[in-house]
């Protein structure tokens, strides 16, 4: 269920979609129907330090397991949180990470426009 591999992360950016939160852009893109869904996180380091960034994500992965099952269809997700995210409520990072899948689930259902 992760996202590992740069080459899945280019995929992503080239070939995907944003999504815009207010502490977050996230980027997804549709896969061939093989398996559920796949999250990666960028943390960059214009976050702050070691510590400030893998707290970040390690609140980012627990927010994203708590909502995962909102995604039932083969898809990547590249979450890229943005500076005020650091300071971010748990309840409301949950929150938002809610919304972000929830709009995925609806604009990855819509037919590709070509």
């Amino acid at each position: 269920m992760r996202l590992l591999r740069r080459g899945d992360f280019d995929q992503v950016y080239r070939r995907g979609r944003k999504h815009f939160t207010g502490h977050m852009t996230v980027f997804f893109r549709r896969r061939e129907p093989d398996g559920g869904p796949r999250v990666g996180l960028t943390v960059g380091k214009v976050l702050g330090g070691a510590v400030m960034r893998n707290r970040l994500r390690r609140r980012l992965r627990e927010a994203v397991r708590r909502r995962l099952t909102l995604l039932d269809a083969p898809v990547d997700v590249v979450i890229h949180p943005k500076r005020s995210a650091l300071d971010l409520e748990f309840a409301l990072l949950v929150a938002e990470t809610e919304g972000a899948f929830a709009a995925i689930r609806k604009l990855v259902r819509q037919p590709i426009e070509r």
